[in-house]
């Protein structure tokens, strides 16, 4: 499993060694507010992180658990997954953040070395990200990534708007060269990271 480093977090493969941390994320309302709607009890977490641990397995690749570099506090969590759960659709790059790191640029930060993960390990022709109508600031890191509005569609039983862009069009952007400083930055520093 495949462990990303950005300049202030370390993407782990998520585990149940997590679970406290994730926890105390996804309990908060605000933080599921435009994810679920609701706060997640501590056997949804558990349930999300086996979840993950099989699309591991099956997909070598899914949800991270984000923590910081410094200290090593769980701050997050993201993901590339397939758009409704299904290998038949295109990749889609998912986050969210505990409520006192919002606004500090870590959702950036984790997206646009996720989004390299996916255009240059993946291969992924396209990457999607999807996200409720009155969710601006995930809204603002999808168009800081390089990605457009696609449109309002249904997944995950809601309605909300996708957005999208090409490999090439995440190649032209600057997030894709920040991306590539970052990761080259971070080589030095670190130990194998699969």
């Amino acid at each position: 499993m495949t462990i990303l480093l950005t300049p202030r977090l370390r993407l782990e493969p998520m585990t149940d060694a997590h679970l406290t941390g994730l926890f105390e994320m996804n309990r908060d309302p605000e933080v599921m507010r435009y994810i679920t709607g609701k706060p997640d009890t501590l056997e949804d977490t558990q349930a999300m992180i086996d979840r993950v641990k099989a699309r591991w397995a099956e997909w070598g690749y899914s949800w991270w658990t984000f923590l910081e570099r410094d200290g090593g506090q769980i701050v997050g969590a993201g993901c590339v997954q397939h758009i409704g759960r299904d290998r038949a659709n295109p990749h889609e790059l998912g986050w969210r953040l505990r409520r006192d790191r919002w606004d500090r640029g870590y959702a950036s930060e984790a997206a646009r070395r996720m989004a390299a993960f996916a255009i240059d390990e993946l291969q992924a022709p396209q990457l999607v990200a999807f996200c409720d109508q009155a969710n601006s600031g995930s809204a603002h890191v999808m168009q800081k990534l390089g990605m457009r509005f696609r449109g309002i569609e249904h997944w995950y039983d809601f309605d909300g708007a996708l957005y999208g862009m090409t490999a090439d069009e995440w190649r032209a952007w600057p997030a894709s060269a920040q991306a590539a400083a970052e990761i080259a930055a971070c080589a030095d520093q670190s130990p194998p990271t699969k």
